[in-house]
């Protein structure tokens, strides 16, 4: 069992890194890729070494707390490793166990393939699971609240920030926010946000 990986950055795709460990690469899938490519040094990799009949595969996080997550959500019957990282990418592990706790139906169904059934399951599979984890105090409401367009609270605020750190300039921050915002929701992670919006930056 790989636990975690350390390296270089040597490539990534909209998927995966591929992480250089002593001249050995190592594709690693991703909720959200971009956030290791913004590291110029050594970069630890939390991972979960998958193997099956056809392939093996590593999965990849930047916490425990996601890499706890994810082997937690693919315990769940009909939860696979694909649909666990896209759970990842539209939130942060404190939300979505967060969601477990409260059994916020509402907020699960908003993430990548997750259905209201799906949601249930989850819910009553993992609600008595997830010691552990740190929810870190997160209060997740039906009708979210918080106002994504106001500079002091949006996540696209501290997104931008994080992507300024790679070399973007406002404008050009500010060109893609308008491109962006309109498929943005306030529940979604800085990591889910950065990620879209280095799509669209690279697109252009």
């Amino acid at each position: 069992m790989i636990d975690y990986l350390r390296g270089h950055v040597a490539h990534f795709e909209s998927e995966y890194v591929v992480l250089d460990v002593h001249g050995i690469g190592y594709r690693v899938f991703c909720p959200n890729p971009y956030y290791f490519a913004k590291f110029k040094e050594e970069v630890t990799i939390y991972t979960h070494h998958h193997v099956r009949e056809d392939a093996i595969l590593l999965f990849g996080f930047a916490t425990r707390e996601e890499q706890k997550l994810f082997r937690k959500l693919i315990e769940v019957s009909g939860i696979g490793p694909r649909v666990a990282l896209g759970i990842l990418a539209g939130g942060t592990p404190d939300s979505v166990v967060a969601a477990i706790y409260q059994e916020n139906i509402t907020f699960l169904t908003r993430l990548p393939g997750i259905g209201k059934k799906t949601a249930q399951r989850i819910i009553l599979d993992l609600k008595d699971k997830l010691d552990g984890i740190s929810t870190g105090a997160v209060v997740i409401h039906s009708e979210l609240e918080i106002d994504l367009f106001n500079p002091d609270q949006s996540t696209w605020q501290e997104a931008k920030d994080a992507l300024k750190s790679l070399g973007y300039t406002d404008a050009e921050l500010d060109k893609v926010w308008q491109s962006l915002k309109g498929d943005v929701t306030p529940d979604e992670s800085v990591d889910a946000v950065m990620k879209k919006a280095l799509k669209l930056l690279y697109v252009g």
